[in-house]
């Protein structure tokens, strides 16, 4: 699943590509595109344009000249491209939008093969959309709160992994970014957060905003062509990757071979060596 960094990538990208563009024509062309909770269906939105492009978390939306949002959430493969004369047409389209902007115009898309993700038309509270109003915010927000978040952590009592997963203490950070954080903190990913001191917790954090700074650098991590940006590219970030599908490969730091467990059908790669479950 798409990852603060790739939803960020694919947040960059859209904003050069289609921010002032009016969206002349909006179809929905999968029964499961539209999350069922959308206020309108996608024709609702056309005429309207295209002010910016926010993120929470792996929350995306598109601000409108308008009240309403149009927010995306890419599940396991969402993509939005922009489709290119002359370049092959993405096989999984699920909602087309059309867009003029002057004389120019663009066709783009949401191609999703597994059909994971959804688009949907939403109002907002407070800038934010209904279906990400239970979304934490993640480290990149100018209003995160580090004190805050550190206190959600050291109360819930359970496995820092599990934890770093969960969007309502702390969004953005997935499989991938976990397993990379807690490798660079020499954590061990069953250890409670209850047994971590709050500077321990405040590090984690540094480190979560940290591998995910260079992930949004390298473009995301791609591991086949699920994942891709607008222009349908890959990231790089699979290059840098110590812990995260490096089973039996040696640890980066120490050389020992990197493990793979799995836990709340999840798995979790770790170092043995550098993240002792007890010390």
């Amino acid at each position: 699943m798409p990852e603060l960094p790739e939803v960020e990538t694919v947040r960059r990208g859209l904003v050069s590509l289609v921010k002032g563009y009016k969206i002349v024509g909006a179809h929905d062309l999968h029964p499961r595109a539209l999350k069922p909770e959308s206020i309108a269906p996608l024709k609702s939105i056309q005429g309207a344009k295209i002010i910016d492009l926010n993120r929470r978390g792996k929350f995306l939306w598109f601000v409108l000249d308008r009240p309403q949002v149009l927010v995306a959430h890419l599940g396991m493969s969402g993509q939005f491209l922009i489709h290119q004369q002359g370049h092959p047409r993405a096989k999984h389209v699920r909602a087309q939008f059309d867009l003029t902007k002057q004389m120019r115009k663009r066709e783009l898309v949401f191609n999703d093969q597994r059909t994971f993700g959804w688009v949907s038309v939403e109002e907002t509270i407070d800038g934010v959309p209904s279906s990400a109003q239970h979304i934490a915010r993640d480290p990149f927000d100018s209003q995160f709160d580090l004190q805050e978040t550190i206190e959600k952590f050291a109360k819930r009592k359970i496995r820092i992994k599990t934890a770093l997963l969960n969007q309502e203490i702390m969004s953005g950070v997935g499989n991938i970014y976990a397993d990379e954080t807690l490798w660079r903190a020499k954590v061990h990913p069953e250890v409670s957060t209850a047994d971590l001191s709050k500077k321990k917790l405040a590090s984690i954090i540094s480190y979560a905003t940290e591998v995910m700074s260079e992930a949004i650098e390298q473009g995301g991590t791609s591991f086949d062509d699920l994942y891709i940006n607008v222009n349908g590219e890959s990231g790089f970030f699979e290059q840098a990757l110590a812990a995260y599908g490096c089973t039996d490969e040696p640890c980066p730091r120490c050389g020992t071979p990197i493990r793979r467990i799995t836990f709340g059908a999840r798995s979790s790669h770790f170092c043995p060596r550098c993240q002792k479950k007890y010390r």
